[in-house]
């Protein structure tokens, strides 16, 4: 019988969602503005809108936003699916600490030892796991399986994964874990189809998004990445710092003053391109300004130079480099990052195709190229599509 899954990624005030009708894509859309003014939108496949509703308010103080939204998103989906069964609801989880490797069916208490990691990641737990908790309310019979930005990265080596602390640390779970590991993941799985060379060889991949990181991959597996203990750590993102020296937190508390809040509100929400621009975090509002806008060029100018940085520490780990993978919203749009960063990266052998870059296309380095460069849309939803089908279909 043919069957239904759904794929939900909350964040701190929205939950993207994917519909899918065995392995194709039936219908996409968002709740957003779950703390101001709740709006649910679905589109088809061909971008026909299938449902426009608002909410004149949110919960009241107290109650949980998501209850209400994914309540409707709920009935909507059912309605939509008529006759086809909902075979369960698959959930981007930003961390599964030390001790969650794979996907996993959740239940209350699988639940309870998700919300403990909360001081692992406090502004992105709790997103991931209010639509979990709304759907166990109103369904507890449907499941629900968590699928892990952190489970990719659990094959560092140790070394890759500790930090330079006291061991009472490390066993608080104070440690480097790495995200966007979905992404990574998808990307892993369509190497072997799409390259063999790049699949059995040393590749990095660069997830270059409004949050941005880098994957050094050998055998397609991880072994390092630059979102470390947090995702604030390694590139330059929109509006997230990346590698900064702890002494300028120091600095924040003991100068101005600053409380873990006000810290917490710079690093995340004011710095990166956004802080370095003083006018926009997004890549594509700063290039139409960088003519004339030294501000903007210069954020532009850092964001290609620490992810040519931090390509460059990750190759001696990786033993050399046979190919570099560009993926999410900039790495796949973007063909001026992409050459800024292979120009830098010339003295690996890298040869871009210009007209090949300028098009998108699958494969942008020259055939002469030592390093082969490739363009791969991610797909996290599908990701979670297949770790739903999986503990599912075959437990």
């Amino acid at each position: 019988m043919a069957t239904a899954i759904l794929a939900l990624n909350a964040g701190s005030s929205s939950v993207k969602f994917t519909l899918f009708h065995e392995a194709r894509r039936i219908a996409h859309g968002q709740l957003e503005g779950l703390h101001t003014h709740p709006h649910f939108r679905a589109t088809g496949a061909d971008g026909a809108v299938l449902v426009d509703q608002t909410w004149p308010a949110p919960a009241p103080e107290g109650e949980d936003p998501h209850q209400g939204p994914v309540a409707s998103l709920l009935e909507w989906v059912t309605s939509h699916l008529g006759d086809v069964p909902l075979l369960g609801v698959g959930h981007r989880v930003v961390h599964g600490g030390a001790e969650f490797a794979a996907p996993i069916r959740i239940t209350p208490e699988i639940l309870e030892r998700l919300e403990a990691l909360t001081p692992l990641a406090p502004l992105h737990q709790p997103a991931s796991l209010g639509p979990i908790r709304a759907l166990l309310a109103l369904r507890p019979d449907l499941p629900q399986i968590a699928c892990f930005d952190t489970a990719f990265h659990h094959t560092l080596p140790v070394t890759a994964t500790r930090l330079p602390l006291p061991a009472s640390y490390g066993a608080k779970g104070v440690r480097r874990y790495g995200f966007h590991g979905l992404s990574y993941e998808y990307i892993a799985s369509c190497l072997p189809g799409l390259s063999p060379r790049l699949a059995s060889g040393r590749t990095i991949v660069a997830h270059l998004g409004n949050g941005a990181s880098l994957c050094a991959m050998a055998g397609a597996r991880s072994i390092e990445t630059t979102m470390g203990f947090s995702v604030l750590d390694g590139l330059v993102m929109g509006t997230r710092c990346g590698q900064i020296d702890p002494g300028v937190l120091l600095y924040m508390m003991r100068a101005e003053g600053l409380d873990a809040a006000g810290i917490e509100a710079v690093l995340y929400h004011q710095a990166g391109l956004l802080g370095l621009s003083g006018v926009s975090s997004d890549v594509r509002d700063l290039q139409d300004r960088a003519a004339g806008d030294e501000a903007a060029r210069e954020a532009l100018e850092m964001f290609t130079y620490r992810l040519v940085q931090q390509i460059g520490g990750m190759i001696p780990v990786l033993g050399g480099l046979d190919g570099l993978v560009f993926t999410a919203g900039i790495g796949e749009h973007d063909a001026a990052i992409r050459q800024a960063a292979c120009a830098r990266l010339s003295w690996l052998g890298v040869r871009l195709d210009a007209a090949a870059n300028d098009a998108h296309a699958a494969v942008i380095s020259t055939p002469d190229s030592a390093v082969e460069v490739r363009v791969i849309p991610t797909d996290e939803e599908s990701m979670i599509r297949r770790h739903v089908a999986d503990s599912l279909i075959l437990a």
